[in-house]
């Protein structure tokens, strides 16, 4: 290996490392090591910045944006309702929804598909006495595998195509993955439906209401005491009464920012004390009045006692809040806002809340009112779990966003427009009819995924250059020596889709794609097959929460464990090159 290369592949295992590690955000990995790699002269200082003026990273922004109007039109949510019937038996509900998913993935960002119908899903559960975990992570592995069938339906498709344009000539259009993403697709979802489901733990099947997410059992609020407060004065211990009348528990307690011992029970309660219980918000209403304690303290930052509500909401890898504590934020002082609980797989915090690191998938109690919440949520990209009439639907609008959209994709298709001008000229437009505000723009790009590909697209660029994927390619070549092109494929496949389950799967394919075209130059094949299983493979991350956003979403609503995961996933993912790579080699031959 030449010297470029050790550097180079020191660097790649670096950012595997910290992606896999997931302790620092993965777009500040991807920075770092771009930056590395423009000191080491590894990547052309000419090349810096050439990722982010790159036709996938434009793609994948316009997506959001276009996303986000479809959503605000209200034109899916009508759909939704429309189709879905708790009364339905479980197979046909999950069936039902999971298409749907499926459906709306493939022609927006499946993010955005999943928060669309994971409130509706959740009411569903709810309506039917069952517990949501049944149904949402096939919604989850749907949404997924919808992604695939068109080419703006998930990143990897967008790098791929603009990859195939940059190295063959030529890139791929809207439906050349439908396909094959259709045969997964179909697959995938009747499998989620009839089978998937079935394999999950039984206590994940159990309708046990204090595990529900409706009945927010194993929420941690703060509940201050005020002046004049009868509980002032008493003892912790001297509560249990009032509190078991209310079904709300009593944890411990807070002093001047500072939790005591245990559980506090022989301390005397004070004027400004915090306590700390376990309840829902219901119970917590009913504790509030006859424990006469508030939400929140007095002083600049106080809530008004008037017209505030309960709202649950997860929260996202790409939220502001991810990874921060809400006192680091200062949510009360700039929203009027206040984090009152949360809810992470069941765990008790025994912490003040207000202080604890949250993470992507938790599952926050907010306090204030419908307005604050709202914005609260558009503006840090929360995702609220039941719909409670907070977002701003233009249903009067409805036909105009789906009807910009359309057009958009048949000028693209047909090759009239280049695909970034077709959506560029839909979000112009969806901003011109105010479907999307103007302030909502930014805030729907996934600004960390934009990072995150504009470093990267140069790092591929420089393993091609220095001749690291014909080092990579040749070792494939190698291992899989006597074997036929076939055996190859599929190695790739399977290897690509291992990488996806532990790492970003847009890194992934800037990754995976050049080593594809090196390895079917070798062979003296067409490339076209390698890169469609480098697409395929990089969408199917289902054996963890953290291979996909959508896994991460429903984890703490769906009250999953790590482990989870794979029962429902591995099967699928087994099902996926069965099925992928003889259908790639009939549609895409070598």
């Amino acid at each position: 290996m030449t010297p470029d290369q050790i550097t180079l592949f020191g660097l790649l295992f670096f950012v595997f490392v910290f992606l896999i590690w997931g302790r620092w955000r993965y777009d500040l990995v991807a920075f770092v090591a771009l930056m590395v790699a423009l000191l080491t002269g590894i990547v052309p200082k000419e090349d810096a910045f050439s990722g982010f003026g790159h036709p996938a990273t434009v793609i994948i922004a316009l997506v959001l944006v276009v996303s986000r109007g479809l959503s605000n039109s209200g034109a899916i949510e009508l759909v939704a309702r429309y189709l879905i019937d708790a009364s339905r038996k479980l197979a046909t509900h999950i069936a039902i929804m999971s298409g749907l998913a499926a459906s709306l993935s493939a022609l927006m960002n499946n993010v955005a598909a999943l928060a669309l119908l994971m409130p509706v899903d959740l009411q569903a559960a709810k309506k039917a006495g069952r517990s949501p975990a049944l149904s949402l992570m096939p919604l989850s592995f749907a949404s997924i595998l919808g992604g695939m069938i068109t080419l703006i339906g998930t990143p990897p498709n967008i790098v791929i195509a603009e990859f195939r344009g940059d190295a063959l000539g030529e890139p791929y259009r809207m439906f050349d993955f439908a396909p094959v993403g259709l045969a997964c697709a179909i697959v995938g979802v009747a499998y989620v439906a009839l089978i998937g489901w079935r394999l999950l733990p039984s206590q994940r099947q159990s309708t046990d209401a204090g595990r529900e997410l409706f009945n927010l059992a194993d929420y941690i609020a703060e509940l201050r005491v005020p002046e004049g407060s009868s509980a002032i004065g008493k003892h912790v211990r001297d509560l249990d009464e009032a509190a078991a009348r209310s079904d709300v528990e009593i944890l411990g307690l807070i002093r001047r920012g500072r939790r005591l011992p245990g559980l506090a029970r022989a301390v005397e309660i004070r004027e400004g004390d915090n306590l700390i219980v376990e309840a829902s918000p219901d119970n917590l209403e009913e504790a509030l009045g006859s424990l006469q304690l508030e939400y929140v303290g007095k002083g600049e930052a106080q809530l008004g006692s008037d017209d505030l509500v309960l709202n649950e909401v997860v929260l996202p890898e790409s939220s502001a809040l991810a990874g921060r504590s809400v006192r680091s934020l200062r949510l009360l002082y700039r929203y009027r806002v206040a984090l009152v609980g949360v809810s992470r797989q069941g765990k008790r915090f025994s912490d003040n809340v207000r202080n604890l690191t949250l993470m992507p998938g938790d599952v926050l109690l907010l306090i204030g009112t419908d307005e604050r919440i709202s914005d609260t949520n558009n503006r840090l990209g929360l995702l609220p779990l039941a719909d409670r009439g907070q977002r701003v639907i233009q249903r009067d609008k409805a036909w105009w966003a789906v009807g910009i959209f359309a057009a958009a994709i048949i000028f693209a298709s047909v090759g009239l427009v280049y695909l970034p001008i077709a959506l560029g000229c839909a979000a112009a437009l969806y901003v011109l009819f105010n479907i999307v505000p103007i302030r909502d723009v930014y805030t729907s790009i996934e600004w960390p995924v934009i990072v995150l590909l504009g470093c990267m697209i140069p790092i591929g660029g420089a393993l091609q250059a220095t001749g690291g994927t014909a080092l990579i390619a040749g070792s494939i070549v190698d291992i899989s020596a006597g074997y036929s092109a076939v055996v190859v494929l599929t190695l790739l496949v399977i290897v690509t889709m291992t990488l996806s389950d532990v790492m970003n799967n847009t890194a992934t394919a800037v990754i995976a794609a050049p080593i594809a075209v090196e390895i079917a130059s070798r062979l003296g094949v067409s490339p076209d097959p390698f890169l469609m299983g480098v697409a395929v493979a990089a969408s199917c991350a289902f054996l963890t929460p953290i291979g996909h956003k959508n896994n991460t979403l429903i984890m703490g609503p769906g009250g999953y464990g790590f482990g989870d995961y794979w029962r429902m996933g591995l099967p699928l993912e087994i099902l996926i090159v069965v099925v992928s790579v003889p259908a790639i080699l009939f549609f895409w031959p070598l």
